[in-house]
């Protein structure tokens, strides 16, 4: 495996849109579909997604998916060719999770290296429904990618709206 640093790109637009390797869905533990991002890549992936997240729930995940891990599954309809599901963390003023926020991305690029995976779409975990502000969130992401030995070779954050872009702007200068 050639370990060099991927290429980051930013993207303005939908997930589900991307033609990657991987997707990286910000999923709930359940792995059975949910609201935000999750829930548009199940729905526009299809039934199989959910069929495979099924099998995991049945087998090894049978509590569901812990904060910070990532795992596989088929892409149905889309167009990349598999979807890594990771559980990031709710954002806490009590507590730092920032170490599962970067586990998320390190995670999602260890599985995404074992399924030969040259390029990855990443969402901003976290930082919908969770609740994780957008400007730590985004340093978080560009800073694991950075530092994380991958052989992907293309990492694109794709931002939903213009305030999440304007903070991976920030965070890659």
């Amino acid at each position: 495996m050639s370990t060099t640093q991927p290429a980051i790109v930013l993207v303005r637009g939908d997930i589900t849109d991307q033609d990657t390797d991987v997707i990286v869905n910000a999923a709930n533990s359940s792995l059975l579909g949910g609201g935000g991002v999750d829930g548009a890549i199940h729905r526009r992936g299809g039934p199989a997604i959910l069929e495979d997240c099924r099998k995991l729930r049945a087998g090894h995940y049978g509590r569901g998916l812990p904060t910070g891990q990532a795992v596989a599954t088929t892409a149905g309809e889309l167009a990349a060719r598999w979807v890594v599901h990771t559980v990031g963390p709710v954002h806490s003023r009590e507590e730092d999770r920032s170490a599962l926020l970067t586990s998320c991305y390190r995670e999602s690029l260890r599985v995404a290296d074992e399924l030969g995976a040259r390029s990855v779409a990443f969402p901003a975990i976290s930082t919908g429904i969770y609740g994780w502000p957008i400007a730590d969130g985004a340093r978080i992401a560009v800073e694991t990618v950075r530092a994380t030995r991958t052989a992907v070779e293309e990492v694109r954050f794709v931002l939903f709206d213009a305030a999440a872009y304007a903070a991976f702007q920030t965070a890659l200068a």
